[in-house]
């Protein structure tokens, strides 16, 4: 089933929404078509998070096409009768992109979905032609946040009460959240809620899952974005994430854990430029013997 509507009246490409059946598992996808010569970018939401999400994101990388989809148990996806593992779910999305008729992407992924993203890039090394990790880590192998900032990750309570999100929004996800009340509104304005146990599925999808021991076979060009703010996912986690892939670049910014809504302005053109530059990074992941180690650690503002 296919339905599309425009997000921007002054917009003239419209964003179409799919309804698929994977093996028994509905999965609901958005397309926002593109006009430039750049690979479609393939978006891993976080935790309990809908693909409307990533809106503002998105329309700041106008002309980029960009595939959304809801993870099984989250917004217009079926809650499955099992829980997926990470390794589960890439499959799934790899079938999601044989139905859309997608061959060779770019993936971007956040927090929850920059653990699925790594998982993806390792699995489908050929499909995946560079790879963006914002506020994520390596999983179980990595530095935690605080008990008291996990604990509030412990339930789906911040999507289904909203008196809630306002309460503990500036705590969890730091940055900008601290200093203004309206982005939490806003943001909360956005959300629909997940199946609780859709959201317990994706939390055992990462138990006990990590990339730290085969984190060095990703070859594909990535690009870690990390907030300096953020309560989830320490930025060490970042640093170490930037030694262990060999042709990784970092870029520190000055903001929480949903720097990407936050700080889309200025986000967005590193995105763009990271996708688009061919003279510096491969464009492909292979042949491995050609990458070399790029690290660095600019700090955007």
């Amino acid at each position: 089933m296919e339905t599309t509507f425009s997000t921007n009246i002054r917009e003239p490409m419209r964003v179409r929404f799919k309804t698929l059946n994977i093996n028994g598992q509905i999965i609901r996808a958005a397309i926002r078509p593109g006009n430039e010569p750049i690979l479609p970018l393939l978006v891993f939401n976080g935790i309990g998070a809908n693909l409307e999400l990533i809106k503002p994101f998105a329309d700041e990388l106008q002309g980029v096409e960009i595939i959304a989809f809801d993870a099984p148990g989250t917004g217009g996806s079926s809650t499955p009768t099992f829980p997926y593992r990470f390794a589960g779910l890439s499959r799934v999305i790899g079938k999601m992109l044989d139905e859309l008729n997608y061959g060779q992407i770019n993936v971007l992924g956040v927090s929850w979905g920059g653990a699925l993203a790594q998982q993806f890039a390792y699995d489908h090394p050929y499909r995946c032609r560079r790879l963006i990790l914002a506020a994520t880590s390596m999983g179980s192998v990595a530095v935690p946040a605080k008990l008291s900032v996990l604990l509030k990750l412990a339930s789906p309570r911040r999507y289904v009460q909203p008196s809630y999100m306002q309460r503990i929004a500036a705590s969890i996800y730091g940055g900008a959240f601290r200093r203004n009340d309206n982005l939490i509104k806003k943001h909360s304005l956005k959300i629909r809620s997940p199946s609780g146990i859709g959201y317990y599925y994706q939390l055992l999808a990462g138990a006990g899952w990590t990339s730290f021991h085969w984190l060095h076979n990703i070859k594909q060009p990535t690009l870690i974005l990390a907030g300096d703010d953020d309560p989830i996912i320490p930025i060490a986690n970042a640093k170490l994430m930037a030694k262990r892939i060999p042709n990784a670049e970092l870029r520190i910014i000055r903001c929480g854990h949903l720097f990407l809504l936050t700080k889309t302005k200025e986000i967005a053109p590193i995105v763009r430029d990271f996708l688009t530059d061919n003279k510096r990074r491969l464009t492909s992941p292979l042949p491995l013997e050609t990458v070399s180690p790029d690290v660095s650690n600019e700090v955007i503002e």
